[in-house]
């Protein structure tokens, strides 16, 4: 599997976050959801990070059975109709936003035996 993030790089403007991670929910999840082939769409509102680590103020991640299954999505019209959304929530936002696909294994966390 893959996984494709959009890396939110920068700040929301300031006072203006509730509104950012209220148009992402209304306006964009409702798009980004409909990308065809996609299994899983996670957003990761940043937090807390490292002293001296960039701000990251969103991640989103779609996870996709494999990259034939992520292109299509990326040629898809609906993915017309979310980057011009995108635009506007951009307003509310000063970096840069950039792409990254990742191979994804998964592991279960090992447990300690119980006494």
């Amino acid at each position: 599997m893959i996984i494709r993030y959009a890396l939110f790089e920068g700040e929301i403007h300031s006072g203006r976050e509730t509104e950012f991670r209220q148009f992402v929910k209304d306006r964009l999840v409702p798009l980004w959801t409909q990308f065809p082939g996609a299994e899983e769409i996670r957003i990761l509102d940043g937090t807390i990070r490292d002293e001296g680590a960039p701000a990251y103020a969103m991640a989103l991640a779609i996870r996709y059975p494999d990259m034939a299954a992520c292109e299509l999505a990326l040629q898809s019209p609906i993915r017309s109709e979310s980057r011009q959304v995108t635009g506007e929530l951009l307003k509310m936002f000063t970096g840069r936003v950039h792409h990254h696909v990742f191979d994804a294994s998964e592991y279960e966390p090992t447990r300690a035996p119980e006494e």
